[in-house]
């Protein structure tokens, strides 16, 4: 890994310090700048690569911090507002003027915070299968739709399986996942819950690969932007899958309705990883946004 300070964009893995912690990122492609954001939080950043969107744009995808090759954050202050601040160092460190952010899930309520704090920054915000919110509203919407995820595949013993994962940890999560085998283990079971055909989206693309860097210092807190929506002031493509279980449809509406300058872009046949699930919608959707 090397490290750099200047301005390049050429394709490689980097380094640099922002207060006090190594920040680690990947630039893949060539064209305009997107700054890619994964979910989690904690969860590895590798399994969000978009090769067809690398024939289009300079991604640069993000480590964030606590996972992958950044440091832990001292002080366990994992805030999505901690999250968009080291973003906002990011994109200061690699010089570029007005790059897109591309932030999916939790990477999604970072890009929003991110724009709201930060007129002017972004050239454009994809807000992809993401929501306004994060606390136990966010979650208890959540548990809904893995129950109706459950019952649509009534014969799919990955199904129940995943239900009852699920279950288990909101019954028990501060001693069902105390370590990272446990949450690694408990994300394996509840992937299926993630697309709207885990098993076709599997035999076409193989399994998605998910891992976890364990902090037990993070510290979460809640979030809602619900009320500050109408301050981003950036074209921003809100993107939902009809099936997504994590992050439901209707967050998606609402950042539509709170954006002033959105699109969207449904995908009828996709869970939570519309990416792999409906490529070609997805990559011309991108493609004609930036355009």
């Amino acid at each position: 890994m090397s490290s750099s300070r200047s301005f390049g964009l050429v394709p490689g893995w980097y380094e640099f310090e922002s207060e006090g912690v190594r920040q680690a990122y990947e630039i893949v492609g060539s064209g305009p700048v997107c700054v890619v954001h994964s979910g989690g939080p904690g969860i590895n950043s590798d399994y969000l690569r978009m090769p067809l969107l690398e024939q289009h744009l300079t991604m640069v995808y993000l480590d964030p911090i606590g996972t992958g090759r950044s440091d832990l954050l001292p002080g366990g202050d994992y805030s999505v507002s901690t999250y968009a601040r080291f973003a906002r160092a990011v994109i200061d460190h690699l010089g570029a003027e007005q790059p897109y952010f591309l932030g999916h899930s939790h990477g999604g309520f970072v890009g929003l915070e991110l724009a709201i704090r930060n007129p002017g920054l972004l050239a454009g915000l994809i807000a992809y299968s993401t929501s306004p919110v994060y606390s136990a509203e966010l979650w208890e919407e959540a548990t809904r739709q893995m129950e109706a995820f459950v019952a649509r595949w009534p014969d799919q013993p990955d199904a129940q399986k995943a239900g009852l994962a699920w279950r288990s940890a909101s019954q028990a999560r501060n001693t069902l996942l105390g370590d990272r085998e446990s949450r690694v283990d408990w994300l394996r079971a509840i992937l299926p819950a993630y697309f709207a055909n885990y098993w076709k989206t599997v035999d076409q693309t193989g399994p998605a690969a998910l891992d976890v860097t364990w902090d037990p210092g993070r510290k979460d807190s809640d979030w809602d932007a619900r009320r500050t929506l109408d301050r981003i002031d950036v074209p921003t493509l809100v993107i939902s899958g009809l099936y997504d279980v994590i992050c439901p449809r209707r967050w998606s509406e609402e950042i539509h309705e709170g954006v002033p300058n959105a699109r969207k872009l449904e995908l009828n046949q996709s869970g939570h990883f519309g990416y792999l699930e409906q490529q070609d919608e997805f990559v011309q959707a991108l493609v004609e946004f930036i355009r």
